[in-house]
């Protein structure tokens, strides 16, 4: 089974944009990618700065201890959808470059938001456990990619990211329980077929991404300072609901139905963008599409 990107019928394939073309082999290939200074550094230190915020905000009046928390909250703090209810993190969220990029490495003429996350691995914080994303989506074609945007430098010891290289293209799509459970067995397991991981140290200004088959797991955070993290995954534009999961906000906020594609305000074109305008949150806009 190729779960390539570009082996997938009835969407149209785009121009592989600018990024190199060892990029662009690298992902079709490898399942994975680190692009680079994509994101100039004064940029970057504004966004950080606009993702703690929202990060703080969300999580004020929690004072647990790491210890006190589940072993998913100690394998990274996750805030969702902060484009929605913070202007300052939206123009980073819809960031022309990574989303282009996004669209590029993906073949595709247009990507849409799935949904945004700050994922924060605290100090002291555990690995995340292996497993790949796309069975966590109710989305019937496997045309997503998640870009992994650090505020600071990313070293092994940080939490950095691991990726089984090519098991995007293995034909497996399997849930893995990392929110109670603890994730594939790479060892003993037969999802990752023996392949050992590969991780990446990523510096400021780059950006890692992941197709959505890709199967990946992060290494404890054992530095000084949170691991602070903000991800966006992106699909091509024209993938349809799936059957499984049975429910997911991203497509049950605007009632779209298994087998129509997933076109609404709740997940708006990220690129192209006509003039790199912003779009606008759920419920200060139509709710579906009309275009």
């Amino acid at each position: 089974m190729d779960n390539s990107p570009r082996s997938q019928p009835g969407l149209e394939a785009a121009s592989r944009g600018r990024l190199p073309a060892a990029v662009r082999t690298q992902f079709d290939e490898r399942g994975y990618v680190v692009v680079p200074d994509l994101i100039p550094l004064p940029e970057l230190e504004a966004f950080g700065q606009a993702v703690d915020a929202a990060v703080a905000k969300r999580r004020r009046g929690d004072t647990r201890t790491l210890a006190e928390k589940s072993r998913y909250e100690q394998s990274f703090q996750q805030c969702i959808n902060l484009w929605e209810d913070s202007p300052a993190v939206r123009p980073l969220v819809f960031h022309p470059a990574v989303a282009e990029a996004a669209c590029a490495l993906l073949g595709v003429a247009a990507v849409r938001l799935w949904h945004d996350q700050a994922l924060y691995k605290e100090a002291g914080g555990r690995e995340t456990d292996a497993h790949q994303d796309q069975p966590y989506w109710p989305l019937a074609e496997p045309l997503t990619v998640t870009a992994w945007i650090p505020f600071d430098d990313v070293e092994l010891e940080d939490g950095a990211m691991g990726y089984v290289p090519g098991s995007h293209r293995f034909g497996v799509r399997r849930f893995a329980n990392i929110f109670t459970g603890r994730g594939f067995d790479l060892e003993a397991g037969d999802e990752a077929r023996g392949v050992r991981p590969e991780f990446a140290r990523v510096p400021r200004g780059s950006v890692a991404f992941h197709h959505g088959l890709t199967i990946h797991l992060a290494k404890p955070n054992s530095g000084p300072r949170p691991r602070r993290v903000q991800t966006m995954i992106y699909f091509a534009d024209g993938c349809t609901r799936g059957a499984e999961p049975a429910g997911h906000p991203c497509v049950d906020r605007a009632g779209i139905a298994i087998g129509e594609p997933v076109a609404s305000a709740v997940t708006p074109i990220a690129w192209p963008r006509p003039g790199n305008d912003l779009p606008l949150p759920p419920g200060s806009a139509t709710e579906r599409e009309t275009a």
